[in-house]
């Protein structure tokens, strides 16, 4: 499967789980999960995808100047739409476009170090940090929203799958 229809997928998923969600459980904080909620994760996850996005256009990907957008992780209606918009993002690019990704790793300087990219290493890092959270999230879900059915590899990265795949033959 290539990164780009992975990545809708994960984004349909996301996107499933907040349209079944109920409203209040959404931005409940969730005492498995230090009291951060399931919009927390879900709006961290997304704006790692909106700095992808942002920076495409200017060549420059800063995923440290995250805005920490209150209304994508209080309103699911508006976490809704930007899922919507970020497939869109990712449908219509399917160029290995040169990048530059800024990093800064020093606590007390805005200082930051250009490492070389490109659009496809970008969008399996954003694959990769997303499976993470939704790992995350599926916790909480179970927590608050144990109504909600996640899909069996929600959260669940690709190698892990084949890997149990693969043991589970082998145990038969």
């Amino acid at each position: 499967m290539k990164p780009q229809n992975a990545c809708i997928a994960i984004l349909n998923q996301l996107s499933d789980f907040v349209n079944h969600i109920h409203e209040e459980d959404y931005s409940k904080p969730v005492k498995t999960l230090s009291q951060s909620t399931i919009g927390q994760h879900l709006r961290h996850t997304l704006e790692f995808f909106i700095c992808f996005e942002n920076g495409f256009e200017k060549g420059i990907i800063n995923y440290d100047k995250r805005s920490h957008d209150k209304l994508i992780e209080n309103d699911k209606f508006i976490a809704l739409s930007t899922i919507s918009r970020i497939q869109q993002f990712i449908s219509k690019n399917n160029s290995d476009k040169s990048l530059i990704l800024e990093v800064g790793y020093d606590p007390d300087s805005e200082a930051s170090v250009s490492i070389n990219t490109n659009f496809t290493r970008e969008l399996v890092y954003n694959i990769e940090h997303a499976v993470h959270h939704m790992a995350i999230m599926k916790i909480g879900i179970r927590e608050v929203a144990p109504y909600i059915t996640l899909p069996a590899d929600f959260g669940i990265a690709t190698s892990t799958i084949r890997y149990k795949e693969a043991n589970s033959k082998t145990l038969s």
